[in-house]
Order: structure tokens, then sequence, then C-alpha cells
């Protein structure tokens, strides 16, 4: 028996490969194919069948692709009515792998459709869960994605108590189990830094498997849900409906642009330049009216809270080197739309004659010193969870996540000073802020945390002396 996990940290997700003899499956495998495929090959195995968990929102799936690459069968869960042609299995429907089994745990609640796959050894012998969204380490899934005129968010709460209970915990304490997603993921509240678990181990530590009353449960899963990223239901039909093939739009987006094409493409089209640097990189030297999201940080999900519109066209300006990548990461949440990317970056822009801007930024100690009696022009852009935790007297919590619900409160010649906790998000606020007309902007280089390392009587002194 061979069980691997494929876990992916910039989307906080994994994807499992399991194989015996020489056949093996893939659970809730990510949009490219090709990790999976070299793991059987490698192996000496054939994928036979490809299990999903539920119809994800926070990423686009691999299944057709993968599906169509090694001729294995799509299997969903009950409910699961797809546009392509898949097996939509029932409760307690088993699946053979070599000398493994594969059985089908209807658990519904975070979707209707979510299913658990257990996996049994050749003596059927409990060994794994592979739980999707339904059983996370530390948490389960939120349960206000699949709401409907007749079905409410405590009905699937409620679902949700059910199917932990007669499904997954009357299951052995030693067996693994195996979630979708880790820290990070918008998909639950509070899940831990650990990517796998034992099965006795969470029933002592988490809450959702611990003694609440059905209405106590109810109670617990939906208070204090943040609003679902705009992109998670554009994602699900996705992966109900179907989707752009794979190699087509890696070959679209990887694309060199000379200027004079990037030049009229802005011009004709309404297109987003997208760049990916690192946050002091754009922050110096940047093509005014580009938008930063950074490919080294939590790329995908935060492409896919802020650009609204998921077939906007794209191009991009990224480090040398990692213009596929991109593309390949901006298709993991569904935006296909790539033009392609700017040959030679900034400096060709620049070489061009073409117009730059920038972010001005300062460090936390000048900031400190700036900000006395103007708290009020204090953005704290991260997320409500950490402005609770600590955050600067009678400054408001203006999360990144929702800036299209709270820009337009703002005067756009105020001057603002914007922070994160680290840089990384405050560069993102500023320049989508920039984009919409915001002419005074300051960046606190190292964000809050730089703040709250800043000796504030040494700022007073150096303050009161004329040296900040």
């Amino acid at each position: 028996m061979l069980v691997e996990q494929l876990y992916t940290s910039c989307l906080a997700q994994g994807a499992y490969y399991i194989q015996s003899g020489n056949e093996a499956a893939v659970i809730d495998p990510l949009r490219e194919y090709k990790p999976y495929i070299d793991l059987a090959v490698k192996n000496n195995a054939t994928i036979k069948y490809i299990f999903e968990t539920h119809f994800h929102a926070d990423f686009v799936s691999g299944h057709l692709d993968l599906s169509v690459k090694t001729g294995a069968d799509i299997v969903f869960g009950p409910n699961a009515n797809t546009s392509f042609k898949s097996i939509n299995a029932t409760d307690g429907q088993e699946f053979k792998i070599g000398k493994l089994t594969i059985k089908v745990l209807h658990t519904p609640g975070h979707t209707l459709e979510s299913t658990t796959y257990l996996l049994l050894d050749e003596n059927r012998k409990p060994h794994s869960i592979y739980t999707g969204d339904t059983l996370f380490i530390g948490d389960v899934g939120r349960p206000d994605l699949a709401i409907k005129s007749d079905l409410t968010q405590e009905d699937l709460a409620g679902m949700l108590y059910d199917s932990l209970r007669t499904k997954i915990m009357p299951l052995p304490d030693y067996v693994i189990v195996y979630p979708a997603h880790g820290a990070g993921s918008a998909c639950g509240k509070n899940m831990s830094n650990e990517t796998f678990d034992t099965l006795g181990n969470q029933k002592k530590i988490n809450y959702a498997l611990g003694n609440l009353s059905k209405p106590e449960f109810i109670k617990e899963l939906t208070t204090g849900i943040l609003p679902a990223p705009q992109y998670f239901a554009k994602n699900a039909n996705l992966n109900k409906s179907g989707y752009t093939n794979y190699d087509a739009l890696i070959a679209k987006g990887n694309k060199a642009l000379s200027i004079n094409e990037v030049k009229n493409l802005v011009k004709d089209t309404d297109v987003l330049i997208l760049d990916v640097r690192k946050p002091n990189e754009f922050a110096s030297e940047h093509i005014k009216g580009s938008v930063f999201i950074g490919i080294d940080g939590q790329f995908a999900p935060w492409v896919g809270a802020l650009v609204t519109n998921i077939e906007q066209p794209i191009i991009l300006v990224t480090p040398k080197g990692r213009e596929a990548e991109t593309v390949m990461r901006l298709s993991r949440v569904g935006y296909d739309n790539c033009l392609g990317f700017i040959e030679g970056g900034i400096n060709a822009w620049k070489q061009n004659g073409e117009t730059t801007d920038f972010i001005r930024s300062i460090d936390a100690a000048e900031f400190i010193c700036k900000i006395k009696d103007q708290a009020a022009c204090v953005l704290d852009v991260r997320k409500p969870g950490e402005y609770e935790l600590s955050h600067l007297e009678h400054v408001s919590s203006r999360p990144l996540d929702f800036i299209t619900d709270w820009q337009d409160s703002l005067l756009k010649d105020k001057p603002y000073y914007i922070h994160c906790a680290g840089g990384y998000r405050s560069i993102i606020a500023a320049s989508l802020l920039k984009r919409q007309g915001f002419t005074n902007l300051t960046d606190i280089t190292g964000g809050y945390s730089a703040i709250k390392k800043t000796n504030i009587d040494t700022v007073n002194q150096a303050c009161s002396s004329g040296k900040l």
C-alpha cells in the first residue's frame, strides 16, 4: 500500500495518491495533472479512479484533464450531478484499487454532496479517511456555501452534526484523518497547521467532535463566519460544469508580449496588468495602474478574492523564469484568461520610455512620529481575527478581503498610512487604491510586526529633537 499526501501550502490544500499493486486512485487533485501522472509512472501504476469529495469552491480541481489523460473514472458522492461523464456513487458503495477498498461515506453538511472516502486495507481493516471539507484537523467545514431558498446554514450545520456522529466518529480511533485543507484556507474557521492526525486525537482536541448537543454545535458552527470570497461560487460551478483544457490555457498565457503589443491590448481591451514580483520591488517602481499580488504569498486565493471578474483579461509582470508558474497558479482558481507576460518586464517598459509609478514607504519609527493625533488616517488591512488580537488604539479594521466594501467611504486625496502584518497585503491594498484614484498613500515597511517592536519612548525623543 502506498498513500501519499500532496500538500500545496499557498492553497492550504491536500490531494492524495493511493496505490495497491499496479492500480492507483487520486483524491481531490489540483488543476495541474502532471504530478499525479508522474507518480503513477514512477510506481508503474495505472490511475483507475479520480475521487472528488465535493464540488470544491476554493480551487478548480483537475479531475477532467486527469481523466482525459489517464482514462480514469471520475467519482463523486450522492447528490453530485455533473455536466460531464462521472460516477454518481451511492452511500456505502465500494471501489477496488488492487487489494484495497475505498468505501463511500456520504457526509453532507459542508455541501449536500460532501462525501468522505474510507480506505480499507487488504483485510478490510479501516486505515484512513479522506474527509474533504467535512472534517479538518481542529475544525470542520463551513456550512454556508450550499444555502438555497429552502435550506439555511443552520440546516446544513445540523446535517454536518449528524454526518460526523453517524459516519465518522464510530470509526476506530487509530484511523488516520486526511482532510482537503489546513490552516490558511477560508473553508473553515480555526484549522490546525497539521495536515493529518488520528481520529482518536481529533476526538480529544477538535471542538466539533466534543460533547456538544446538536443546538450547541449549530450555534458554534454558524457564529463568526466571515463572508465567503466572491470566487467560491464560480469555482464550484466550474468543478460541476467543466472548464478550459489546462494545456491550452497554459499555452495561451505563457506568451511573451512586446511593449507595443501590451499598449495595444491595454488600449483596446479591459486588461488588468498584474505584477507578481516582490512587494518592495513593486513599491519602488511599477507600471501605472497595475495591481500587485505577489507570487510568493497566498497568490491564487488573493487573486480570487480581489479580482472580481473571473474572465478578466490579464497581462503579467513576473520575475524572470516564473511566467508559466504564474499562469498555472492563476488557473488553480479559474482565472484562465491570461493573455501573456511583458517580455523584459519593468526594465523593458522603462527602456521604451513608458511612465512608471511608485508607492511611498516609511519605516515604523517614522510612522509613529507622523501619525500622532492622526490615527483615523491609518488603514489596518489585516484579517478581523488578527485585528482583534492586537491593534493600534483608535484605528478601525479595514480587512483587505473586503476592500471593495470600504474603499468608497474614504476620501481619495486624504493621506492614509497602510499596514498589514508584514508588508505583503498592505502593498496589495495600496495598489488597488491607487488604481481607483487615491493619491496620498504611504505603506509602513514591516507592517504591524515592525510597529510592535518599535520603542515608543525612543521614537518620541527622536520626534521631539527633530531627528524624525
